[in-house]
C-alpha cells in the first residue's frame, strides 16, 4: 500500500476501515460518544478537523471537515504537528492534554477517563502508511 496523505479523504477512509476491523465494541467499552480533533497550522495554512462518531463501541463515522464543523461531545484543538505525533503513537493523548499542547472543550474528567480508549484508536491510526 502506498503512503496516504494525512487528513486526506483516502486516509480517512482507510482509518475508518481499520478502526472498524481492529477495535471491537468490547475494546471500545461499548462507548457512544463523539470527538472532533481540530488541527491548526496545517502545512497548507488551513484548519481542518477530524470527526469520530462512536455508537455502542462501533465507529459509525469518521470524516474530515473544513469550515463549519459538526457538533461533538468533545472538541480537542491543537497544532497539526502535535496531532501528527499522537497519530503516530509517539505522544499519548493524555500527556498532550495535561501538558497544555491540546485544548479541550467538554467534560475534562470524562475525557481523561476515556484517554485509554483514544490511545487504542491512535495505535490503529499509527499503522496506516502515511505522509505527514
Amino acid at each position: 500500500m502506498p503512503n496516504l496523505k494525512y487528513l486526506s479523504p483516502a486516509w480517512a477512509a482507510e482509518a475508518l476501515r481499520r478502526l472498524r476491523a481492529e477495535l471491537s465494541p468490547e475494546r471500545m467499552k461499548h462507548l457512544t460518544s463523539s470527538m472532533m480533533t481540530v488541527y491548526t497550522h496545517c502545512p497548507d495554512g488551513k484548519t481542518r478537523a477530524v470527526y469520530y462518531g462512536l455508537k455502542e463501541g462501533t465507529f459509525a463515522q469518521l470524516t474530515i471537515a473544513e469550515g463549519e464543523l459538526p457538533e461533538a461531545e468533545f472538541v480537542i484543538k491543537g497544532d497539526y504537528a502535535t496531532f501528527a505525533q499522537i497519530s503516530r503513537a509517539e505522544l499519548k493523548s493524555r500527556k498532550a492534554l495535561m501538558s497544555g499542547k491540546l485544548e479541550l472543550k467538554g467534560n475534562l474528567v470524562k475525557a481523561l477517563s476515556l484517554a485509554v480508549i483514544v490511545d487504542r484508536l491512535n495505535e490503529v491510526l499509527a499503522t496506516i502508511p502515511t505522509d505527514y
